[in-house]
């Protein structure tokens, strides 16, 4: 993968745009990647994140999907996208930015620890909410990893950075080569539904046995990877057995779409016959110990960004 571009803001910084004025003041880095990087910014009082991008229609292309986005949102909530215009950089050169509503949260991995793994069923489904509403829009996430995702209160999920966002059907634009369904040799890089949730199950694996992964991605030669080695270490984690149907159905690509996997994925939750085994892993057994007060929030959630 390539690097990112040679751009750079420092604190304190004030960024004006160019054609609209909006002026800016540069907190730190957030990100960076390989077409672009992300800041905290403030406006008056309001926090943003503002992107810098080092091609104009790369950047063009998230700012089309964040307004696809923008036009299927709820009443009365503040839009994710809010500003778009150009700046000039220290080198003299004019760069395209756009900013956004800053997601308060923290990674995913980091909540999970924080919080207590009980909390990964709850997160899981919210994610695949999010993502189902994103592919009703035409779009596929891409680039779904465990640092593109931000966890808030209540379990409450937020996608960022949309530079591997695509359109259906088009190859996909930006990807991390452990969650590509291409690089385990189990499809293509043509964007659709069922991309994403092949990488949300390599995600799920990454949450709970990073290490083995990274060495399992590591030792396998190119033409040898499969989706049978990622099953060999979800089937050897104690805390991933209960979903391992789950996770085999989206690696080998037999839900439908996000919407379908999120409804499997409660189901799964909920099961009688899960929530009365023995064999019930500890993050299990404790969401079934809130399950009154996870289960409204899931009810929530899933109503609001999957239906």
């Amino acid at each position: 993968m390539t690097t990112s571009f040679k751009f750079e803001l420092r604190q304190g910084n004030i960024v004006v745009g160019k054609w609209k004025q909006g002026r800016y003041r540069v907190e730190r880095l957030l990100g960076e990647g390989a077409n672009g990087k992300v800041y905290l910014v403030q406006r008056d009082r309001d926090w943003f994140a503002l992107k810098v991008g080092m091609d104009a229609v790369d950047l063009q292309s998230e700012i089309n999907v964040l307004k696809s986005l923008a036009g299927q949102n709820e009443q009365g909530k503040e839009p994710f996208l809010f500003d778009v215009d150009d700046l000039y950089g220290t080198d003299g050169r004019e760069y395209s930015f756009y900013t956004m509503r800053y997601v308060r949260g923290t990674t995913l991995a980091s909540y999970l620890k924080e919080q207590g793994s009980e909390w990964f069923p709850l997160v899981g489904l919210n994610l695949l909410g999010k993502l189902a509403k994103l592919h009703r829009t035409g779009w596929v996430f891409g680039d779904l990893k465990v640092e593109n995702v931000l966890v808030a209160d209540y379990g409450h999920v937020e996608l960022v950075d949309y530079g591997g966002v695509t359109a259906t059907g088009k190859s996909i634009r930006q990807f991390t080569e452990i969650y590509d369904r291409g690089f385990w040799n189990s499809g293509s890089r043509s964007a659709d539904p069922k991309y994403d949730l092949f990488s949300f199950s390599v995600l799920c694996i990454q949450l709970h046995e990073p290490k083995k992964l990274h060495t399992l991605s590591k030792e396998l030669l190119p033409q040898n990877r499969s989706i049978s080695d990622l099953m060999v270490i979800a089937e050897g984690c104690t805390a991933l057995r209960p979903i391992i149907p789950w996770l085999k159905k989206a690696l080998i690509g037999d839900f439908a779409n996000a919407t379908e996997g999120a409804e499997s994925w409660r189901l799964m939750m909920h099961r009688r016959e899960v929530r009365g085994s023995a064999s019930t892993p500890g993050w299990l057994k404790g969401f079934m110990a809130t399950s009154g007060l996870l289960l409204a929030i899931s009810i929530f959630w899933l109503l609001r960004h999957v239906f």
